[in-house]
């Protein structure tokens, strides 16, 4: 299981999902241009002392990406999604794509998933943080796949 981060905007988003991804043993890839300076100073303020923990791959771009990830399927997390959630099934290898927090991800990401989950809101909800939506989805996947480090009660 990875977290893709596509071109992301906000530092400390980005810092608070190496966090996550640290803590629960998650690699993370960051496509590229990023809309900040990737610096530590930068990320460490979400990210903490964290960050050395965290197994980070930088592509300089979806293309880049696409040629260099490791196999398994590409899950978008999007507002768009035709899945809700509590439908998904995900499996041991999934990376999960996250977009910018501007703007999301163009068509040709979304063209490229293998499946587009979103996460269901009340009405009138636009959308999530993206590092709260990293949590929630990253959540449930480790739960179906078994993949949650140590031990987990009740399995």
């Amino acid at each position: 299981m990875r977290l893709v981060l596509y071109e992301p905007d906000i530092p400390q988003n980005a810092g608070t999902i190496l966090r996550l991804a640290a803590c629960l043993g998650v690699g993370v890839d960051v496509v590229e241009p990023c809309g900040f300076v990737w610096s530590e100073p930068r990320l460490r303020r979400a990210g903490m002392d964290y960050l050395e923990f965290a197994e980070v791959v930088r592509h300089r771009s979806w293309g880049a990406f696409l040629t260099d990830r490791q196999p398994g399927r590409l899950v978008l997390l999007t507002t768009r999604g035709a899945v809700p959630l509590p439908a998904a099934r995900f499996e041991a290898g999934d990376h999960l794509v996250l977009g910018r927090e501007s703007a999301g991800v163009p068509d040709t990401v979304h063209g490229a998933a293998d499946l587009a989950v979103r996460v269901p809101m009340t009405a009138g909800a636009r959308s999530l943080n993206v590092a709260v939506t990293a949590g929630i989805v990253l959540a449930e996947a480790l739960r179906q796949t078994g993949g949650w480090p140590g031990t987990w009660p009740g399995t």
